[in-house]
């Protein structure tokens, strides 16, 4: 969660807390609390969508990168600039640096565990990320949530700030829908290392995993998904206003899982390729638990023992 997002959380008329207590503990400057933030002008949002779209193209520029690109269109703008609307936007460039998302304070990062897995069954990892949208003269960000195997979207939520509380919602609802991963993987950002959203995985018996810092490939499905996202629908459409954009995204989204083939699965598409490899699983599963049986069955005795004839000379 950015530091706007995290003023939101300081209650001035908390009994047990002083404001100088719960700006320290959230690692906000107290001043920030009584001052509103100033209100994004055109001109920033102009220049956020057009490094949405180098973004998208070229996931692997920074700042720097950034900075000359927009100079070269005519842009008079500074890499420190550039630096603070890729914060606000929450993207950061795809390649090894020395830290890709950082956590909150106090929040605990756990370790990567997809390292040399072969991963071929839905509901054997899942993975989230969260994106930019632009909207009219504002923005919103969007998570989704990927099984991995398969490439399908399972659950998806739009928001005006960065708290974790959307992405729960999208977890919950994956959960409920879809059954349970064996591991959940994510990066290190402070919505998907917060208690809230680990503690839904740590209830629910799934495994944490969180991306190494610098390993910027760990999340590349589903950065391609939001590449085609925003060539084949955001872009094009240019939505207005936030309930143009969840009818529009709902609908790409449904596309994109039941209609859209998909040619590393062969043209077929997501949620065919789910369905048909979790029955495969199912049936496995029933195999194995038949088999299982069967062999425990065998091994108990299948007639009994002989009764010793007492009472009767030999």
């Amino acid at each position: 969660m950015s530091p706007p997002d995290r003023r939101k959380l300081v209650d001035c008329r908390h009994d047990g807390l002083s404001v100088r207590r719960q700006c320290a503990l959230l690692g906000v400057a107290r001043s920030s609390v009584y001052r509103p933030p100033p209100a994004t002008d055109d001109n920033d949002l102009a220049l956020m969508r057009r490094l949405d779209e180098l973004f998208t193209a070229w996931p692997f520029f920074g700042s720097r990168r950034m900075t000359v690109m927009l100079r070269a269109e005519g842009h008079v703008i500074n890499r420190k600039r550039v630096q603070r609307l890729m914060r606000k936007m929450g993207i950061a460039a795809l390649g090894p640096k020395p830290c890709t998302s950082r956590p909150a304070p106090g929040h605990k990062v756990f370790p990567y565990l997809l390292r040399a897995m072969t991963i071929e069954r839905p509901n054997q990892v899942w993975c989230s990320d969260i994106t930019f949208i632009p909207i009219g003269r504002s923005f919103l960000y969007l998570v989704a949530i990927m099984d991995w195997a398969s490439r399908a979207v399972l659950s998806w939520r739009l928001s005006n700030t960065m708290d974790s509380s959307f992405c729960v919602e999208a977890l919950e609802e994956a959960l409920g829908r879809f059954g349970r991963p064996a591991i959940f993987n994510t990066d290190q950002g402070s919505q998907f290392t917060s208690t809230a959203f680990t503690g839904v995985l740590t209830a629910a018996g799934v495994r944490i995993s969180m991306d190494g810092r610098g390993r910027w490939m760990d999340n590349v499905f589903i950065e391609r998904l939001w590449r085609s996202l925003k060539h084949e629908d955001v872009y094009l459409k240019g939505y207005a206003d936030g309930g143009e954009a969840r009818a529009g995204i709902g609908s790409w989204i449904s596309f994109y899982n039941q209609t859209r083939p998909h040619q590393v699965l062969g043209n077929r598409t997501p949620m065919a390729v789910w369905r048909d490899r979790h029955l495969r699983a199912e049936i496995d599963s029933t195999v194995v638990d038949m088999t299982l049986r069967l062999d425990n069955a065998c091994a108990l005795p299948t007639c009994p023992q002989p009764y010793q004839q007492q009472g009767f000379a030999t």
